[in-house]
């Protein structure tokens, strides 16, 4: 297996150092840059085309949104998960809608940040149980995809639960006592009911409707 490719971001030095020496104790995994401004990560990221980039939302010369929308539009195939100070929760709807697979805050466990870190690179979305918990939702300009969900049929409806929790694929067929082949059908069926085209969106439609209980 080769090993995946780590990119940090993030304006202080220390935090940077803090973060590379708890990933380097990741198995298979090796960090290949640093960068301390917008700027530099935008040019680090095209030149080193890392498998993952742990970013931070706040840098000087170009924020982490603008390096979130430049990998999204050009590298899409480069995982993204933003590790940031700010906890409420409009800054993790506002990541996952800009591309980024996973949201993590700073006080988060090092355990947590392997966790996540393994679930985006499975190709799965990972949000803090924290953030999940802080973040405060308006369902009231969701009448219309609230209406589609009643659509769903409650399997669906619960592997889109699972899938919002930030369950993998596996996780989700073992809870569910079905196959991985048959949650991959739900979730192709979920995406095309509701018109998403990504994981990341469905994480997102969950939210907006409330399906994930936040309290």
């Amino acid at each position: 297996m080769k090993p995946i490719r780590v990119l940090i971001a993030d304006d202080h030095a220390l935090v940077r150092g803090g973060i590379r020496a708890l990933v380097e104790k990741i198995e298979g995994i090796v960090v290949v840059g640093e960068a301390g401004k917008g700027s530099e990560a935008l040019e680090l990221v095209n030149e080193l085309k890392p498998n993952l980039m742990l970013l931070d939302l706040t840098m000087p010369d170009g924020g982490g949104f603008d390096v979130l929308e430049h990998v999204k539009k050009h590298l899409p195939e480069i995982r993204v998960i933003v590790l940031t100070v700010h906890e409420a929760g409009e800054y993790a709807i506002r990541a996952l809608r800009e591309g980024a697979a996973g949201f993590l805050p700073k006080s988060a466990a090092s355990t947590e940040l392997e966790q996540a870190i393994q679930t985006v690179v499975g190709g799965e979305i990972y949000i803090s149980p924290e953030m999940l918990k802080k973040t405060v939702i308006d369902v009231g300009k969701g009448t219309t995809k609230r209406e589609l969900l009643d659509t769903l049929s409650p399997r669906q409806r619960e592997v889109l639960r699972l899938i919002a929790e930030g369950r993998t694929t596996k996780q989700i067929a073992a809870e569910l006592g079905i196959s991985v082949k048959t949650v991959e059908t739900h979730r192709a069926q979920l995406m095309e009911r509701l018109n998403i085209r990504d994981v990341a969106g469905l994480v997102r439609y969950a939210i907006l409707v409330g399906l994930i209980d936040v309290e």
